[in-house]
Parts: C-alpha cells; structure tokens; sequence
C-alpha cells in the first residue's frame, strides 16, 4: 500500500472530488463531523479553521492507494479500518475527518481529507508529510496482512531480473546460431524470438545505442547486461562481417534502407571492443607466446 500526505488551501474543492459520485464514492470513514454534504463539512472545516487565521494551507489531503490484487478484495469496512488505523498512527484522532472510497479504472484508493486545524486552534505539523504517510501506511499494510511497498518493489526487481535473463539468453543464441553480419539481420533475428531492438537515435540523428523490449519492459542494452552494450553488440556483427581491425571499420551503418551516421561515443566503443576481443582471440590461439 502507498500512502501519500500533503497539505493544501483549497478544502471545499478538494472535498467536493473526494465525493464525486461520478466515480462511485463511497464514504469509508467520518469522525467530528454531521454534514451530509460536501457544502456542509466544508463548512464545519471553516467554523475551526477561523480559530487559526495564519496558516493557509490548513487541509490536510492523503491518498491510500493498496495494490490492485489487495483493493478488489477490501471491503467498505475494511478500508474504514485501514483509514481509522492511519489516523491513529498519524495522531490525528482528535480532528474533523473525512474519506472516501474511489474504484474507478480497477484500482481502489481512499482520498482522506483532516482539518489540520483542531479544536484547540493550533496547526498540526506537516514536516516531512509525504515521509511520514508513507512509513504509516506501510505499518497499516503490515497490521492488517496487506501488500507493502517493500514487497511490491522486490516482486518488481525479481520480474526484472528474470527478463534481463531472458533478453541476454536470447541475444546470445542469436550471435551464436544465427551469427548475423548486419545490424538488420541480427533486429529481424531477434523480432523472430519475440523481442524487440530499438536503435536509440540522438538529435544529431546519429546511431547511439540500443534498447530491449520484452513483455512489457523496456531496458537500455547495457541495463540488460554489461556484454551488450552498444558498442559490443556493433563489434561483434563486424567481427562477424570480418572486419577485424578498427581502421576498417566505416563512420555509418544501414538501418531498414536508411544510412545512419554512428555517434562518436559509439564509434569509439566499437573501436575499442573490436581491439579487445583481436587481443584475446591473440593470447587465446597463444600468438606472441
């Protein structure tokens, strides 16, 4: 679950979208308040929050967002729960609040608004608001057996790391069984492996390296793997074309009928793995020893 907490000036208005009925709001949670109404709580947030002219921004607005899987299961009491228990840990039980439910576009979230102003005039301290919400929020997802951020991000890392695994197994099968010379035969090789190899063009429109597309995620070469980069992904389709000296290589490559000029970062490193790999083929068949 992802909390989110700031302050703002604009209570009537921001109370008028939490109870929008076009996205089906529902009201999950109210404490210190009789107005059935968004006119009327507003309202009711005004009669305190005259008691403290000086502070302008005196709403405070979260949003309580739990994963997808986790919101389709909460039920209108369980997400007061959540709310009730958010309230608690923030220490804001004793001042006029009010949330509600929205379940538009599959993803359930509460949008809580809290007079920041409570009944002894003084402003509740919004330091480090947007911190603080998000370290509660994950107490309440932990209290009540939901999703944490935590475990979302590491469930993402590990989807992540299985693609790039994947994306390199392909890449390395096609330099091997396919050994491609072009940079087109080695695109349309792996397109017939259902990836996809997108040439990264810079605003000189000069050739500066590759990202990968897999199922969804986007990857720049080098992301996927040190061993394909740019540079070494062009060293080896000239190795393949056997071009084995940098002086032979050209300035530019075809690409889908186009010429495109290399950048020179790129050159450079094509350069310098074609070197590379001309020393180790060297120290490999034991010339020089």
């Amino acid at each position: 679950m992802i909390g989110k907490g700031t302050s703002i000036a604009h209570t009537g208005t921001s109370i008028d979208y939490g109870w929008n009925q076009e996205k089906d709001a529902e009201i999950v949670f109210s404490q210190h308040l009789a107005g059935s109404s968004p006119q009327e709580v507003t309202e009711e947030f005004r009669l305190i929050q005259e008691e403290n002219t000086r502070c302008q921004k005196n709403t405070l607005s979260f949003i309580l967002s739990p994963t997808q899987e986790d919101g389709r299961s909460l039920t209108k009491e369980q997400l007061g729960e959540l709310t009730q228990r958010f309230i608690n840990e923030m220490q804001l039980k004793e001042r006029q609040a009010i949330a509600f439910v929205h379940r538009e576009k599959e993803h359930t979230h509460v949008h809580l608004y809290v007079n920041r102003i409570g009944f002894d005039g003084k402003a509740y301290n919004d330091s480090f608001m947007g911190k603080r919400s998000q370290l509660v929020a994950e107490n309440v997802a932990k209290e009540m057996g939901l999703t944490t951020v935590k475990e979302v991000q590491f469930e993402k890392e590990l989807d992540s790391i299985k693609v790039r695994l994947i994306i390199k197994d392909i890449h390395h099968k096609v330099m091997e069984s396919d050994r491609p010379k072009t940079l087109d035969s080695y695109i349309k090789a792996m397109q017939e492996r259902n990836e996809e190899v997108i040439p990264t063009i810079n605003k000189s429109n000069r050739l500066q390296g590759f990202r990968f597309q897999y199922e969804g995620h986007n990857f720049k070469a080098s992301e996927v793997h040190r061993s394909m980069s740019g540079g070494r992904i062009m060293a080896q389709l000239s190795q393949n074309k056997g071009i084995v000296k940098p002086k032979e290589l050209g300035k530019s490559v075809q690409l889908m009928g186009k010429t495109l000029e290399l950048s020179t970062n790129l050159a450079t490193s094509i350069a310098k793995n074609i070197i590379k790999k001309t020393i180790k083929r060297a120290i490999d068949t034991g010339i020089g020893y």
